[in-house]
């Protein structure tokens, strides 16, 4: 699945977007952002205050129970702020 992380989630994990093939348990948002904490403290410190860090599933806002089956992209971003 491709990851792609903007802003200071890029800053924090340092790369822009990745590829990974996720385990069988990783079925939502929620498990996947659980799965990358886990991954190293870049990781951990991007997702370290939950619920903070939004997700698109292939470019369509998702909650955390989302389900990603079938999904091809997952987009993590900080909230926005309009000006």
């Amino acid at each position: 699945m491709k990851l792609v992380y903007f802003a200071w989630v890029r800053e924090r994990i340092g790369r822009p977007e990745e590829t990974l093939d996720l385990p069988r348990e990783v079925a939502t948002v929620a498990d996947l952002v659980a799965w990358l904490k886990g991954r190293g403290e870049e990781y951990a410190y991007a997702f370290e205050n939950d619920g903070v860090v939004r997700a698109a599933v292939d470019r369509i806002h998702a909650k955390p129970e989302t389900p990603l089956a079938g999904a091809q992209e997952v987009a993590f971003f900080p909230p926005m702020t309009g000006g």
